[in-house]
């Protein structure tokens, strides 16, 4: 193996059988100019880059290998296993492009085989059988897959095999995959608070001289709750542009199924680390001022606010974690940005993100089909259009639809809040969530989605339901503002329907969630209720789930 696990056990190579092809013949790249030779120069060992691994950083690429090839591919199993939107299936693979390019330049030998490609068999398997057999190589390593089912798939391909292979970390995480479990041990809720201060001493962020937390406090979170007056106004959009309508071209003649606007000739995400660190530091300059105040804000004509739109890059490894949130510390200790705004952005990074992949690795694979709340409504057909009266799922999936991207915010309280509240299937939601968003790989949003929005997982993460009334949305913004029907009525025509189903939610669920501490108020006022209001709320709420596609 050519580099240690940090923190993880070795996965030692198997020597397997040779298996070839199918039909003996070999892929061939065909982008910028790479076309297979017939007789290869001979390599000792194949290395395979996915989608989400582009880390210029990882110590493979320290040294120039001419035994080395690197290997990257676009193939049908990862466009096709879900939905996706037609914006994350360019990117990714513009952004794989642009990774083969920098590291060719870097003198390192490199097979890219394009979706187009006529020998492209359109499985990673079934293609590295191919190229190894074409190389006569003896060995192929990967990095560790940051979801479960490409690490059992590499897992049971290289099982298969007679050459050597072997896994190496992708030098990308700060904590290893099992470390989260380790640290929660047998306690039935894995809080992410204590898991969060554990990393804030483990890396030495934002603590003073003595290890205490900078400010006096772990948390600013009471701070971060405004709703955006409209000044300072949002940040001009730093992101690069790019025209990616050859590669739609492509992506459309190879029959590839996908939905939501493309907008090939002006997609706005980076493409490479130098593109990702120019995002960095835009955000750091003109945005992180701000972001702790309105971070949960909602705007109709601000959709962006403040938020740092670096998701997508950390997630493909473009930016290392612990390099974002110094360099947003550093901005706090000049002076640059107040601690609330850099604390909540360093929760999410160093708290949050490596939290859910911990509960990812602990948990699956059964995680991925838990149902605690046995909620089983398809997704209304408006999840593919935002074509809905509510004004506030109108513009939070709208938006969603025509560029691939939502914040937190939107995610949860609007479309997620919905959803668990009119009991739509979470694992439907899932897959809708996985396929829409730009920065969705199954490892941060499948708990994101079962545990935190829709309380799949039985409460491990979350310590209440995340769900609102009509009352909380209208507090938070203005996407109340011109809606059809009225956040202040519980029934009715022109009530809104958070309302009835709020309240329906917790009298459905009484017997699993009455118990919950956290909730005491809200079934104090449910129990104040007469009873003929209750059943009103009931009535309105019953009408509601059977007419879900005309709301």
């Amino acid at each position: 193996m050519s580099n240690d696990l940090r923190g993880e056990q070795r996965l030692d190579p198997v020597k397997r059988a040779v298996t070839l092809t199918s039909d003996g013949t070999d892929p061939r790249a065909t982008e910028h100019g790479m076309n297979a030779t017939a007789t290869p120069a001979p390599v000792h060992t194949l290395r395979l880059v996915l989608g989400d691994q582009l880390h210029r950083g990882h110590s493979w690429f320290t040294q120039v290998d001419r035994q080395v090839v690197y290997v990257l591919m676009e193939v049908r199993q990862e466009t096709d296993y879900v939905l996706h939107h037609a914006q994350k299936i360019l990117v990714i693979f513009a952004a794989m492009r642009d990774f083969a390019r920098q590291l060719r330049a870097a003198g390192h030998r490199v097979r890219y085989v394009a979706l187009d490609d006529a020998s492209n068999r359109q499985s990673i398997g079934n293609n590295l059988s191919a190229l190894a057999a074409h190389y006569g190589a003896r060995r192929v390593e990967w990095q560790q897959p940051d979801e479960w089912r490409l690490d059992a798939q590499l897992q049971a391909w290289g099982a298969a095999q007679a050459l050597e292979w072997a896994v190496v970390d992708s030098e990308h995480f700060l904590t290893a995959r099992g470390e989260l479990a380790a640290l929660m041990g047998q306690r039935k809720q894995w809080l992410m608070e204590h898991f969060y201060r554990h990393m804030r001493r483990r890396w030495r962020l934002l603590l003073d001289a003595n290890g205490a937390p900078a400010g006096g406090q772990w948390n600013f979170d009471h701070d971060n709750r405004k709703r955006w007056p409209g000044t300072p106004p949002e940040p001009a959009d730093w992101r690069p542009q790019h025209d990616h309508s050859a590669l739609w071209r492509t992506v459309q003649r190879s029959g590839v199924q996908s939905f939501g606007n493309p907008q090939a000739a002006d997609l706005r995400w980076p493409l490479n680390r130098s593109e990702a660190l120019a995002c960095l530091e835009a955000f750091i300059a003109t945005a992180l001022p701000h972001f702790g105040d309105y971070e949960d804000a909602l705007a109709a004509q601000a959709p962006r606010l403040f938020h740092s739109l670096l998701s997508f890059a950390l997630n493909v490894k473009m930016l290392h974690p612990l390099e974002v949130v110094q360099r947003a510390e550093a901005a706090w200790r000049a002076g640059q940005a107040p601690l609330a705004a850099v604390e909540g952005f360093v929760r999410q990074i160093v708290g949050w993100r490596e939290y859910v992949r911990g509960i990812y690795w602990a948990h699956m694979p059964g995680y991925a089909s838990r149902n605690a709340l046995h909620q089983h409504t398809p997704l209304p057909q408006w999840f593919w259009s935002g074509d809905t009266h509510m004004r506030c799922l109108h513009l939070a999936i709208t938006q969603s639809l025509q560029t691939a991207h939502a914040h937190h915010i939107q995610r949860l309280m609007v479309i997620g809040n919905f959803a668990l509240l009119s009991g739509l299937e979470p694992q439907a939601l899932h897959r809708w969530y996985l396929g829409i968003y730009i920065d969705a790989f199954e490892w941060v949003e499948l708990p994101n989605t079962l545990g935190m929005s829709q309380r799949a997982d039985g409460g491990l993460i979350a310590t209440k339901p995340y769900v609102s009334s009509a009352a909380y949305l209208q507090r938070m913004g203005d996407y109340c503002q011109g809606c059809a029907y009225d956040p202040k009525q519980k029934t009715g025509t022109r009530a809104c329907p958070f309302n009835a189903l709020y309240w329906d939610f917790f009298e459905r669920h009484a017997p699993v969630l009455q118990g919950n501490p956290r909730l005491t108020l809200v079934y104090r006022q449910l129990h104040k209720m007469p009873e003929m209001q209750r059943e009103a709320l009931r009535a309105h709420a019953d009408q509601l789930r059977d007419r879900l596609a005309t709301l």
